[in-house]
């Protein structure tokens, strides 16, 4: 589940001109100030309308048995999520442990908590509350059994058979919908920006619930037909126009649900270096059997 930007990183604010360490380290404390307070400005009013739970760093801690490695469920360029059991709600959860250190952790945190405040969907995996304790940012989720996509379609473990195409199909239709719920039902409109198999979790009875929504933005406004942003994602997935012009639209999220469900259709990662190198990259590789009929079941999962 490793997150990186498309094609450039992380860009910092320019630092404060000062003549001394002291100016810069008044300077750094007075950015977390502001950033704090707009933070809980920003999680009391979700909270408000979403009864958003609020649990100590000690309450997560025992839940996960202090982050145990054993407890790990995923890990990302930003975080690491980890199952547990909280007493207090007498429910399994997952637990994301957002990086304490680097600025797209607070991001993230940001990002995920508006953006969950403002969707109610049955289909988008349900947030249940956060925990803000000094630098420690997490978020608390309901916990999804069967895990992600990627674990049954493309990080299969010895005999386990793979997905029928009854289930691919069910979940690609499935989460076709949920998309198309964020991009045409939602308002205002919300761009997911991370669409991917290791995003896409499966109940019980394998029906598809979105997850991951720390890179999604929201829509453009005011007539306007695009978001200007930094180009954040996962290689591979990202639209080529979103990473040469930084104009993100919902056609880019459109582009990224295609190169899933070309996953979905051949069982193959779009990119694997492990493959012969025609075959590396999973778009480039299918393109010309697309435009042969007599080649194109050649794309799909033996």
């Amino acid at each position: 589940m490793k997150i990186f930007p498309c094609c450039r990183s992380e860009r910092e604010d320019a630092p404060v001109e000062s003549t001394s360490c002291m100016d810069k380290e008044s300077a750094k404390h007075g950015r977390a100030l502001s950033f704090w307070k707009n933070l809980s400005w920003k999680i009391g009013s979700s909270k408000r309308k979403n009864n958003l739970k609020v649990f100590t760093y000690h309450e997560l801690s025992v839940a996960t048995d202090d982050f145990n490695p054993s407890c790990s469920v995923g890990v990302g360029g930003f975080r690491k999520v980890y199952k547990g059991f909280i007493e207090s709600i007498d429910q399994h959860v997952a637990v994301k442990q957002l990086d304490r250190n680097g600025r797209q952790g607070n991001k993230e945190f940001f990002s995920e908590v508006n953006t969950l405040s403002m969707v109610q969907y049955p289909n988008l995996v349900k947030l249940i509350g956060y925990c803000v304790d000094g630098d420690q940012r997490l978020l608390v989720y309901e916990f999804i059994p069967k895990e992600s996509l990627e674990t049954h379609l493309l990080d299969l473990p010895p005999g386990r058979k793979p997905l029928d195409w009854t289930s691919r199909m069910k979940i690609a239709t499935g989460v076709a919908q949920r998309l198309e719920h964020l991009h045409d039902t939602v308002d205002p409109q919300i761009i997911y920006r991370d669409f991917k198999a290791s995003n896409i979790l499966l109940d019980a009875n394998f029906n598809a619930k979105l997850s991951d929504f720390g890179f999604a933005k929201l829509g453009p406004t005011r007539g306007k037909d695009h978001v200007s942003t930094r180009v954040m994602g996962t290689y591979g997935y990202c639209a080529p126009e979103y990473q040469l012009t930084g104009q993100l639209t919902t056609k880019s999220d459109v582009y990224s649900f295609g190169v899933f469900f070309l996953e979905t259709i051949s069982g193959k990662r779009v990119i694997d270096m492990s493959r012969p190198t025609e075959e590396q990259n999973l778009v480039l590789w299918a393109g010309p059997l697309f435009k042969d009929r007599s080649k194109f079941t050649a794309v799909a999962d033996p």
